[in-house]
């Protein structure tokens, strides 16, 4: 099969449809754009961003003269109703970004985009930097398959809750997480899901870019050393480890019923947990759990 690319001169670049472009801005170095990005960034009518401030750099650093709008967490009801409407009505060419990397990805953003779509409104993505995919081809873990899963909740027992539905997920997992909750974070983890290798990046792209690959339980050591974690952090945290199983019969039934005695999860939910812990078959310790529970 042949594939064909679109090689735009810059005479051709002003030929842009209007629409919603969401386009991937640099997650440190300012070098972290592509010259699609850019261009449409000089050619939209209006640059929808999460601070403007922030996006004033980026203009500033490339000559782009677009006017902008603030579209964060606290507005975006408001906002998407005006930019719906001059999408929709004006037919005008708006771009939105966030203040780094790829919009949408733990960023504002899906309100608009789900608008667009289910009002017909031309919707295109202007692929780029994104800091889940640049930590995780830097972990050394496996990228086989992999679950991106953003920010985890701030209260410690959401977090908790989440962390042990999270637990049972074959696949590598990608948190985005703050500096100031970090340890706490990192303590959870290794409660929960055990003492698993860990990768955590900061800074990426930048000058003083850091990718820091342990055990859960030594990145909690190595962090507790420092006496202040900066930048936005990336955790990627390795599949469950496979573990051989050595356990009676009569353990195996205590590890079932000491499970399920969070009436929060279903059996199926509880045969999953157990068989991460012991590396025997889910369907086999869910017929063992219905027998037990007859």
């Amino acid at each position: 099969m042949t594939e064909s690319y679109s090689l735009s001169t810059p005479n051709q670049a002003n030929m842009l449809e209007h629409g919603l472009y969401l386009v991937a801005t640099p997650i440190g170095n300012m070098r972290d754009i592509t010259l699609r990005a850019i261009d449409v960034l000089n050619q939209a009518d209006l640059i929808a961003c999460e601070d403007t401030r922030v996006t004033a750099k980026l203009k500033n650093a490339y000559g782009i003269k677009a006017k902008t709008i603030s579209y964060h967490n606290h507005n975006e009801e408001k906002a998407t109703e005006y930019l719906l409407d001059i999408l929709k009505n004006e037919k005008k060419i708006v771009a939105l970004v966030s203040d780094a990397g790829t919009p949408l990805m733990s960023d504002p953003g899906y309100r608009i985009a789900k608008a667009c779509i289910d009002n017909d409104v031309p919707i295109f993505s202007i692929p780029g930097a994104c800091a889940s995919i640049v930590a995780l081809t830097l972990s050394g873990l496996p990228v086989n398959r992999f679950l991106f899963n953003g920010f985890l909740p701030s209260k410690p027992i959401a977090r908790r809750n989440e962390l042990k539905m999270l637990s049972i997920i074959p696949s590598t997992i990608i948190f985005y997480e703050s500096n100031h909750r970090l340890i706490a974070v990192l303590e959870d983890m290794l409660d929960i899901l055990g003492d698993r290798d860990a990768v955590i990046a900061r800074e990426m792209t930048k000058h003083f870019e850091e990718i820091t690959r342990l055990p859960i339980s030594e990145l909690i050591e190595h962090y507790k050393t420092k006496d202040k974690i900066k930048g936005e952090i990336t955790i990627i945290v390795s599949p469950p480890i496979e573990k051989q199983n050595d356990l009676s019969a009569e353990e195996i039934d205590e590890i079932l019923i000491s499970t399920s005695n969070d009436k929060k999860l279903s059996s199926k939910e509880v045969a999953s947990l157990v068989a991460e812990k012991t590396g025997l078959k889910k369907r086999d310790l869910y017929n063992r759990l219905q027998e037990l529970k007859s």
